[in-house]
């Protein structure tokens, strides 16, 4: 413990070192900080006033675009800021606490997306039973396991963490904090607990992913059985949810079931992981779904017509 009390603060050196660069990646991802946080708030006010999306879908999406938000905010205005700050520094505590927020939305975001596939499956394939099945009840139960199964993964990486002794040098190659670049700090053999973040992280990637296509192979195949129409629209909302799930969990996959090793391409993955995904859920989700983009135009539409008559 006392090896810990050696490094207090963490550098973190970026995307870049060259100042030129630097104030392109402010310009670049402030765009999309503020693009994400404005397009995931935009579908969360929408799902909250309107009435026509009251469905266990439009539910879970009011808890993806949360997490996504959250997640976004947990590394994208640090990497803004420092970006343009000389010196990129984080304290320990700063560190800890990204790593448990950074895997504790991310998280979120993976089992939600299994939620979401689950409903599509009973709409799709049991839907005379899928009033039951899926009432509001049964929706807030399972948001309320997908937090809980969220903090205990949170908990479990932030012991990892804190289980790590640095009395070396203490520069992140790196724009966040996470356990794949704190592990090549440490001064102790990291082999087990780099097994046991493939095992913890990597397993939930992996398994949720092989989960999420095998399920939508089986909604894919059971559309024969529906009218044409019905297999549009059924079609158009299974297309959107696979997008965000490919996008979602190539890149998690290739950082946390591998070996401890360096590739140059890591930090780019890392920020399409992080910052990109959460600002394209919610351009695919509204772009693709007729009833988000008609219930956002009513919306509109109100508040439109109060301020006229104010």
């Amino acid at each position: 413990m006392q090896q810990k009390n050696n490094v207090t603060e963490f550098v973190l050196l970026g995307l870049t070192q060259d100042p030129l660069s630097q104030k392109i990646v402010f310009l670049i991802f402030l765009i999309f900080y503020m693009g994400t946080v404005v397009g995931n708030m935009l579908i969360i006010v929408t799902i909250k006033c309107s009435r026509t999306l009251g469905s266990p879908m439009y539910f879970f999406l009011f808890y993806l675009s949360f997490a996504d938000s959250c997640f976004s905010t947990s590394t994208a205005p640090r990497l803004i800021v420092d970006a343009l700050s000389a010196k990129k520094v984080i304290s320990y505590n700063e560190c800890m606490t990204q790593v448990f927020a950074l895997h504790l939305f991310g998280c979120m975001e993976i089992f939600v997306l299994i939620l979401m596939a689950a409903d599509r499956y009973v709409a799709i394939c049991k839907p005379l039973h899928y009033p039951r099945i899926m009432r509001r009840q049964v929706c807030h139960i399972l948001i309320v396991l997908a937090w809980i199964g969220s903090f205990i993964h949170s908990i479990a990486q932030i012991i990892l963490a804190l289980r790590l002794p640095f009395c070396g040098p203490n520069l992140i190659d790196h724009y966040c904090c996470d356990l794949q670049p704190l592990l090549k700090l440490a001064c102790m053999d990291t082999y087990m607990i780099n097994l046991l973040l493939v095992t913890n992280s990597g397993a939930i990637c992996s398994s949720s992913f092989v989960i999420l296509m095998i399920s939508y192979v089986v909604i894919l195949h059971s559309l024969r059985n529906h009218s044409a129409e019905g297999r549009k629209k059924a079609l158009s909302t299974c297309t959107s949810h696979i997008m965000v799930v490919v996008l979602s969990f190539g890149p998690c996959i290739f950082i946390y079931t591998r070996p401890p090793t360096t590739f140059p391409m890591d930090k780019m993955v890392a920020v399409f992981y992080t910052i990109g995904t959460p600002f394209l859920n919610p351009l695919i989700y509204t772009l693709r779904n007729a009833e988000v983009k008609n219930a956002m135009k009513k919306l509109w539409h109100v508040k439109t017509a109060s301020e006229n008559k104010a």
